[in-house]
């Protein structure tokens, strides 16, 4: 089925009432599969199919619930968390001023509270119109829209409780009466607006991981025109142009560098802060920056195709989405806003009908319950705690796709480790050389090295690795042939190397084991017994020597997998190899229950059966030839480095190959669980005691407004301390 996905920039939305009521409006559009708004980013998210309906049928559907809707282009979703400051500039802007008109109708109000003098009265009177109709103007707008529609939001509990106050004041002045209650109106809006700005400031802040990253890209690029250099907009440089990059300045795209040498910080991508050393031919990331040298850098990778760019797509996308434990709040929110009203009505029935209370005392508890009664805070519950987090994990080199991963993360019992490049670094390395007498290493090793210069195998690429770490030049080749399944053979200095299996054919149908001296043999039975692959080493024929190889511990594996065990997580170890070689690397990092002599396609099945043993579970491997397991778990954790990973092949990317960051996922989930259950609780009580206080006429509507404000500023307040979360690397 033909389906495509949109994301929609929403106007007017102020609680978690409207996100209900629009996402039931966007789900009754014909060709809607799915719709998720999001009251922080202010954003619609909608899956819908192309041919069963429109764009402009969904921006009409919004229109006509009372919202303004636009098409959020690329460049837009780049600088949209650029222009919250001065969203909370305007709103900042807007509480001043009707702070500065109430300050003097609160102190008439509290110096005269029984027989104010006349010219108190009319003073009150003017400064209060301001504030009830300027500064109060979204509040009655919004009401107004909501009425329109024949809905009820949190600007229609502001809008009655004030103009309640503000109409019965105003009333009573004409009529002469002394007793009026202009401060309670204008009080409650400015504190309201007080709050309002405190949230945006907040929830601005939620959005900072956002805006570094975008702010990383340099403005302006370097590139080669002809014979010269010239500075142009980085949004203009196309893919194939030439980059100069100087020392400490950031790297304007994705590239190959073409000249120079250089320790380049990716700390952005992978949370890593030690530099990486780059020369010719590797690959470098926009948003890095160069160090100590300069150099040249064809770009590769541009604009929206931009790692950086990716990474901010994918944050974006995650702090948009909703776990499954926001559908309380979502069902509640949808019908609350009209039992407040009823609510309303009732303590107004009951106070001045049944009790008997004059019209003033009885607005006075009905004002206190439409205005305390705003689900603000359980609008703001969940999402604000899903963009911190996001956000956060976005800096420590964890990318999350949406907000049921994070959950998902959390509730993980079992998680199942693919060995090569997870567990292993997946890079083949020379662990040891064992020589005969008459040899030595530093003597035989440019020999091999030498024979295996033309060999494309990668226990070949492992000894010339070995042989230039440790300084010692190869001799070229002279002869070389390559025997694939055995090893390889060529002369070399004027001697005949031949290095690979012990057991080679001899002639047609002999595969016989070479014969190794008694000094040899015990060595090559330790390096066995400790999992490597041996290759031997025979010069002019004559046994010279032989030579482990060995797919190393990944650093700090051993760590994680500790980490794991103190998390009560059971940890699996799912492996191709032979049981005894996956046996003892398992042994070597701390895993007991292995899954060996796995094929690729046979992983898929391994999952399923953990998962139907009630686990939820968590696979790890590289994202490429473990997707189909990576897609059948709980949560699919892909695991690399830097550009070379597939951001998309997981719920859960890794940006450096670090199984630590399995830990960080885990624990910043159950981190992000428990904020979230903390603001649904808080919001929830707050309107379970707030309201009945509020009916029963105990608690002053002034109160009331300043409780509303603070009920959101502090679980969005709450949501931020997710960005302080610790790695684990820095809590050992």
């Amino acid at each position: 089925m033909n389906e495509a996905t949109i994301d929609l920039q929403i106007q007017g939305m102020t609680c978690a009432a409207c996100v209900s009521r629009l996402e039931r409006v966007l789900g009754r559009v014909s060709g809607v599969r799915h719709a998720s708004v999001n009251l922080s980013t202010e954003r619609a998210t909608v899956t819908y199919a192309p041919d069963d309906t429109t764009v402009q049928a969904l921006l009409s559907a919004i229109q006509n619930a009372g919202f303004e809707g636009s098409v959020i282009e690329e460049a837009e979703s780049e600088t949209s968390a650029l222009d919250k400051p001065s969203a909370v500039a305007s709103a900042g802007r807007r509480a001043l001023l009707s702070a500065i008109l109430t300050a003097p109708v609160v102190i008439i109000g509290m110096t005269w509270m029984h027989h104010p003098p006349g010219w108190a009265i009319w003073a009150s009177a003017i400064l209060s119109t301001p504030v009830q109709f300027l500064c109060g103007w979204p509040f009655l707008s919004g009401a107004i829209r909501a009425a329109r529609h024949g809905s009820a939001d949190m600007n229609v509990l502001v809008a009655l409780g004030t103009l309640a106050a503000y109409g019965y004041s105003v009333t009573s002045m004409v009529m002469g009466a002394e007793h009026l209650y202009f401060e309670s109106g204008v009080t409650i809006i400015t504190l309201v607006l007080v709050g309002r700005w405190l949230e945006a400031r907040a929830r601005s802040r939620v959005s900072d991981a956002i805006r570094r990253l975008i702010q990383l890209t340099p403005s302006t690029a370097r590139i080669r025109q002809g014979d010269v250099w010239v500075d142009i907009p980085t949004g203009r440089v196309a893919v194939g142009d030439e980059l100069m990059v100087r020392a400490g300045e950031r790297i304007p795209a994705d590239g190959l560098i073409l000249e120079g040498d250089s320790d380049v910080d990716e700390s952005m991508l992978t949370g890593e802060s030690w530099p990486v050393t780059k020369t010719g031919g590797d690959s470098v990331t926009g948003g890095t920056v160069n160090g100590r040298g300069g150099l040249i850098v064809r770009a590769t990778r541009v604009g929206a195709d931009a790692t950086l760019s990716r990474i901010v797509r994918l944050v974006e996308q995650a702090q948009g989405s909703k776990p499954p434990v926001q559908r309380l709040a979502d069902a509640v929110a949808g019908r609350f806003v009209p039992v407040v009203l009823i609510i309303a009505v009732v303590t107004f029935v009951w106070w001045y009908f049944v009790a008997g209370a004059s019209l003033g005392d009885a607005l006075w508890p009905t004002v206190a319950v439409l205005v305390i009664a705003c689900p603000c805070a359980m609008g703001l519950a969940t999402p604000t705690a899903v963009m911190a987090a996001t956000g956060r994990a976005a800096e420590i080199g964890v990318l999350v796709r949406d907000g049921a991963a994070l959950e998902r993360a959390a509730r993980t019992a079992a998680v199942l480790l693919d060995k090569t490049g997870t567990i292993t670094i997946g890079r083949p390395v020379v662990c040891d050389i064992a020589v005969v007498d008459g040899w030595r290493e530093q003597d035989l090793l440019p020999l091999v090295a030498g024979a295996e210069g033309h060999s494309e195998h990668p226990i070949g690429a492992a000894i010339r690795r070995h042989a230039d770490e440790l300084g010692l030049p190869a001799p070229t080749a002279e002869r070389f042939e390559a025997f694939p399944g055995y090893g390889v053979e060529a002369t070399v200095s004027g001697h005949h190397v031949r290095i690979g299996r012990r057991s080679w054919p001899q002639g047609p149908g002999t595969a016989e084991p070479v014969l190794l001296p008694s000094e040899l043999e015990d060595s090559v039975q330790r390096l066995e017994d400790r999992g490597a692959a041996v290759s031997i080493i025979t010069i002019d024929g004559i046994v010279a020597g032989a030579m482990g190889i060995s797919d190393d511990i990944a650093p700090h594996a051993i760590d994680a997998i500790a980490w794991m065990h103190r998390l009560g997580l059971s940890v699996v170890m799912v492996s191709g190899d032979r049981k005894t070689a996956a046996e003892r690397v398992a042994g070597t990092v701390g895993v007991q229950t292995v899954e060996a002599e796995v094929l690729p396609e046979e992983k898929v099945a391994v999952v399923r059966r953990y998962q139907s043993q009630g686990l939820s579970v968590a696979m790890v491997g590289d994202g490429i030839n473990d997707a189909p397991a990576l897609a059948q778990a709980d949560v699919g954790i892909a695991i690399g480095s830097g550009t070379d990973i597939a951001v998309e092949a997981g719920d859960i990317t890794l940006m450096r190959s670090d199984l630590r960051g399995v830990v960080d996922s885990v624990l910043l989930g159950r981190a992000t669980l428990s904020i979230i259950r903390q603001n649904l609780f808080w919001a929830f009580v707050y309107n379970g005691i707030g309201i009945p206080l509020a009916a029963m006429g105990r608690l002053d509507p002034m109160l009331a407004g300043a409780a509303m404000g603070l009920s959101s500023v502090s679980v969005v307040a709450n949501s931020l301390r997710l960005r302080r979360f610790r790695e684990s690397r820095s809590r050992s």
